[in-house]
């Protein structure tokens, strides 16, 4: 066991864009900047047309009676410089429309587990950047989140094996001690035994109530000042009939000094209680178990090696 700061790398989806999104500025000064060339291409046409006209008139035409020619090309421009910004303000509005539809589309993608990324227009590359992110995140979440119900089910599983042991005890030797025929001596045994599967059941059933504060979120933690030491010298002390009728060689190591932590005492003594029961559990026979404590660049280090 090492406590250590963990630092999350991300990739290249993960990086914070420095540039500044500002598409709605880029869209309405390409709209701006349109209407005015427009604006000025038809002003430009119409004065060239009323000259050459007015050229024409003058040449050709006597007596003409076209009084009202720069009127009827000034309404002729107008007409045709509103329909240029209709159509302008229409295209303006469709880009923005499937601006929206590509947004929508690319939301649905964040939670497709087939697709890697997603990709949107050159225009919307801040965005892509910032759903990318997002979608790694979703997937690390729903990952872990898969991860942690599986440990969750699989240490239900685990304390409810435990619980079934101590109480197949309690439930046997309670029976032996109803019979009649039993020494005193094997009475009191029978008692022993029958409190160290009540201490062992009452142990399962703290490790539930842990399981179900961490899911509710309402762990708390009392830190003291613990030498890690003798917490680990008493765990072993205590476990030492257990050690004897097993089949495993125990070597330890701690260091002369005193190693101090913070620490929740109970819930420390706990995880290395579990620990020793798993080396109990699942340990090959006949082989050896290194239970090691150093210090290390400032951290505690607890090791448990079966080899």
């Amino acid at each position: 066991l090492k406590i250590q700061n963990s630092s999350k790398q991300f990739g290249v989806w993960g990086m914070k864009s420095n540039k500044k999104n500002n598409l709605l500025t880029n869209l309405f000064k390409s709209y701006i900047i349109q209407c005015v060339i427009w604006t000025g291409i038809i002003v430009v046409v119409a004065i060239i047309l009323g000259a050459v006209l007015q050229k024409v008139l003058d040449k050709y035409v006597p007596n003409y009676y076209l009084v009202y020619r720069s009127l009827y090309l000034g309404i002729a421009a107008i007409v045709i410089l509103a329909i240029c910004i209709i159509r302008l303000t229409y295209k303006l509005l469709k880009k923005v429309v499937a601006y929206v539809d590509e947004l929508q589309h690319a939301i649905g993608q964040i939670f497709d587990k087939d697709i890697n990324y997603v990709e949107l227009s050159p225009e919307l590359g801040d965005i892509a950047i910032k759903l990318n992110h997002l979608k790694q995140e979703s997937e690390n979440n729903a990952r872990l989140a898969k991860e942690n119900e599986q440990r969750k089910n699989d240490l239900i599983m685990y304390l409810a094996h435990d619980l079934k042991t101590p109480l197949t005890t309690l439930i046997s030797y309670i029976d032996l001690l109803q019979k009649e025929n039993i020494t005193d001596e094997e009475r009191q045994h029978y008692i022993q035994i029958l409190d160290n599967s009540s201490l062992r059941l009452k142990r399962c059933i703290d490790d539930l109530f842990e399981i179900s504060k961490v899911e509710s979120g309402n762990v708390q933690c009392n830190l003291v000042e613990v030498n890690l030491s003798d917490l680990l010298k008493q765990i072993h002390f205590e476990m030492s009939d257990k050690i004897e009728a097993s089949n495993l060689t125990f070597k330890t190591s701690y260091p002369e000094q005193k190693i101090i932590c913070m620490l929740d005492s109970p819930k420390t003594y706990r995880i290395f209680d579990n620990l020793y029961m798993n080396i109990f559990k699942y340990a090959m026979p006949y082989t050896r178990v290194y239970i090691e404590l150093k210090e290390e660049n400032g951290f505690a280090v607890v090791s448990f090696k079966n080899v």
